[in-house]
């Protein structure tokens, strides 16, 4: 047998622990990077913002956590580093300390730059790990890696209210408990990277490591398009409903706060149940399939929502989450396929323009809803799955190949 045939079956010996590791450090990194929304009512009254400046806060984090994705993606992919993950969470724990002691606003903004730059680091990096250690069961593994992301943010809030809220802003650095959780989790991650790389190198001693691309160069370009297309159409509907549910069902329905947060919740989870089922259905049915059924297929739901009864309300926010939710990996790991060379490129873009397309939708719907009126508004972005029609141009990526 080969050395390039001994190491190859070596890479594909992966436990699953380390997959569950993946998982873990992604919880870890979306607890830290919500505890910055969570916090802006106690910023606004420490710091005596108003909310222009609470608005460039939000802008300067997108910036940070979406922008310099690709860049770090494409900079990893030319130079790769075992210990890039703990660079990323280094400048997380950073941001974090200052968060719990910053008093002056342009502090404040440079303090969550710190904390992007750390997410910006993490999610293409973790990405890339997670899909050449998955064994072949790439959709399985970035579900995984997803639900820990979902699973995290829908923490981060409350546990910010649990030990912050009723004390004082220097509690945030209780969150530094989970900041060596991530360190901790990270170690072993780390370690099986690093031989990763090592191995790769001496592969690539023995022959042209590169994998050809299954497109030509302009349908590989004209393919991104419409992948940027459906991320489009699947953030714009989720920014109205994590923004601006439960506005709609107060309004709607004159329910109260608390029951308003149990609606978002129901939403909440099934996002994260259907991350977990659209990777493992692309990898048995194909990820171009999966694509468009889960986009297409949440259009029903969503168009329903806004006219049904309280109860059907909240059946439809379940099918329409879960159903479009289960579209990110697929489309992640379509375009990791796509581009098999830059995998950490190409995570870092559809990552970062996923996280820029939320926060610029959210905004917008929100300049809206003042002048239109929340109900409006929400109806009109119901439409938005509805673009999902486009993915019936995505080719067939294992006949291209073939």
């Amino acid at each position: 047998m080969s050395i390039v045939s001994r190491l190859k079956g070596q890479l594909h010996n992966v436990p699953l622990s380390l997959l569950l590791c993946l998982c873990a450090a992604h919880c870890c990194n979306d607890i830290l990077q919500a505890v910055i929304t969570a916090l802006y009512p106690i910023l606004k009254s420490d710091l005596g913002m108003d909310f222009a400046q609470i608005g460039l806060v939000t802008l300067v984090y997108q910036l940070a956590a979406s922008l310099l994705q690709p860049v770090v993606g494409y900079f990893f992919d030319k130079h790769p580093k075992p210990y890039s993950l703990w660079i990323g969470m280094a400048f997380t724990t950073a941001g974090i300390i200052m968060l719990a002691f910053v008093s002056d606003f342009h502090l404040l903004l440079l303090t969550v730059a710190f904390v992007g730059v750390g997410s910006s680091i993490l999610h293409p990096e973790a990405s890339r790990i997670t899909s050449v250690c998955s064994g072949g069961k790439r959709g399985l593994a970035q579900s995984v890696f997803q639900v820990g992301g979902n699973f995290g943010s829908s923490v981060g809030p409350l546990l910010v209210a649990l030990l912050v809220a009723p004390f004082s802003r220097t509690c945030v650095l209780w969150f530094l408990v989970i900041s060596a959780t991530a360190f901790a989790v990270m170690h072993p991650i780390v370690r099986w990277f690093g031989g990763y790389i090592r191995q790769q190198k001496a592969m690539a001693a023995q022959c042209d490591m590169r994998k050809p691309m299954p497109l030509t160069k302009w349908k590989t370009i004209m393919t991104v398009g419409v992948l940027m297309v459906l991320i489009i159409s699947k953030y714009t509907f989720m920014a109205c409903m994590t923004s601006y549910y439960t506005f709609f069902a107060m309004d709607e329905f004159g329910v109260g706060v608390s029951a308003s947060q149990i609606m978002l919740f129901v939403f909440v989870v099934s996002t994260a149940a259907g991350t977990l089922v659209g990777g493992p259905f692309g990898d048995k049915y194909g990820r171009k399939v999966v694509i468009w059924v889960s986009i297409l297929g949440a259009a029903p739901f969503a168009l329903l929502l806004p006219h049904m009864p309280l109860a059907a309300t909240i059946v439809c926010s379940f099918f329409s989450g879960f159903m479009l939710s289960s579209a990110f990996p697929a489309i992640l790991l379509y375009s990791q396929e796509l581009l098999p060379n830059h995998l950490g490129l190409v995570s870092g873009l559809f990552f970062g323009f996923a996280f820029g397309i939320g926060g610029v939708a959210s905004a917008l719907i929100g300049n809206f809803a003042d002048v239109y009126g929340i109900e409006a508004v929400f109806k009109a972005c119901t439409f938005a799955p509805l673009f999902g029609i486009v993915a019936l141009c995505l080719p067939n990526l294992k006949k291209a190949g073939a």
